[in-house]
């Protein structure tokens, strides 16, 4: 979402501050804070420090990031002990990581080819907190939150902000490093495109098929991967036929696109407990195992027939339940939920006729399972 309210994150000639160093991670710390009830002099005295330097690390004008190993270490023991929630602190550490990338990319000196964006294959919870500045979405571990215990002084945002020439500034920077990794660094480039998708620029749609009817992919995983980068922006954009084309030409009746879709989902929503430095193990029929527990709840929670990853969820519901059956009888809660919106979702008219056909191949497994 393009904000047009100042901002403290650009210096008074347009260059960028230090403050985009921080804010992410210095956003989660205040919500933090507000959650254990404290003021900002009342923290500052617990951490021993002055209220300016609270204020700080909150506004970003003071990073997080920039403090040594140790004492972010001692700060989050300290967090602890005074019971802060171990998702919320879980959400900082993504923050901090994203605070790292964003300050990559945004950088006026940081090479494109070399970024930290192709060193490992991202997953969902950092992404999450990685485009929060960009698209406004809050990520999951900080959307139930109660409200504050304590009054806050003021207005104040919602979320971490990126000033409008910032968010350009991110956006461009990852057009220039798709376009300079394609042909060599594939992990970069697949990243960046995949990054680059969150513009709501209106040539972007435009701009990312001109990059995928450039690239010339030599084996089908890369192929696959492009593909379903493609059909993933377009659809967060609201075009599900693209979608629908990828699901019945790249994985139905095709045992290595299942596979891999399997793969990466189970990966990207952190199924797997170590990070991957490449795509390779995504199309590994014996990649390492992962119980699929977690993949089946969230593939349930994603049965939203007016969300653009609608056909995909269902798609990869029913392949993983035809892969893991056992799901149905290991994951009760998810399970009671499935078994209570399929009548929901049948009696729908959104769902597409490959989904409906899907929907009614889960009732049937339900069926079998209960028998």
């Amino acid at each position: 979402m393009t904000s047009n309210r100042p901002s403290s994150l650009t210096s008074s000639r347009g260059m960028p501050s230090r403050g985009r160093s921080g804010m992410v991670s210095g956003y989660v710390f205040r919500v933090i804070r507000e959650q254990l009830g404290h003021t900002q002099e009342s923290f500052a005295e617990a951490f021993h420090v002055s209220t300016d330097t609270v204020a700080g690390w909150e506004s970003g004008r003071r990073p997080l990031t920039s403090l040594a190993v140790g004492q972010m270490l001692a700060h989050r023991h300290r967090l602890l002990r005074m019971g802060a929630s171990p998702p919320l602190l879980l959400a900082w550490d993504k923050a901090l990581e994203a605070d790292v990338l964003l300050a990559s990319v945004l950088h006026d000196d940081a090479p494109a080819n070399g970024s930290p964006l192709g060193t490992w294959v991202l997953q969902r919870d950092l992404v999450e907190v990685l485009v929060w500045p960009l698209n406004g979405v809050t990520p999951e571990p900080l959307r139930a939150l109660r409200a504050p215990s304590r009054p806050r002084r003021g207005p104040a945002p919602s979320g971490p902000e990126l000033t409008v020439g910032d968010r350009r500034r991110f956006f461009r920077r990852m057009r220039q490093t798709a376009e300079e990794a394609r042909g060599g660094e594939f992990l970069l480039h697949r990243q960046a495109l995949y990054l680059a998708g969150y513009d709501d620029a209106a040539d972007t749609s435009d701009w990312l098929a001109q990059q995928q009817k450039a690239e010339r992919p030599d084996d089908w995983l890369t192929r696959w991967l492009g593909a379903r980068s493609a059909a993933a922006v377009a659809a967060r954009q609201g075009d599900r036929d693209r979608m629908g084309y990828f699901i019945a030409s790249s994985l139905a009746d095709n045992e290595p696109g299942e596979v891999a879709n399997l793969n990466y989902w189970a990966y990207w929503i952190g199924e797997s407990s170590h990070l991957q430095l490449s795509d390779h193990f995504i199309g590994d029929p014996i990649a390492p195992a992962w119980p699929g527990h977690r993949l089946f709840r969230h593939l349930v929670v994603g049965l939203a027939p007016e969300q653009g990853f609608f056909d995909l969820n269902v798609h990869t519901l029913w392949a993983l339940l035809a892969a893991r059956p056992h799901l149905l009888h290991t994951t009760a809660g998810a399970g009671r939920a499935l078994r209570e919106t399929l009548p929901v979702l049948l009696d729908d008219t959104r769902p597409s006729t490959r989904a409906r056909r899907e929907l009614e191949g889960i009732r049937y497994a339900i069926r079998l399972a209960e028998a």
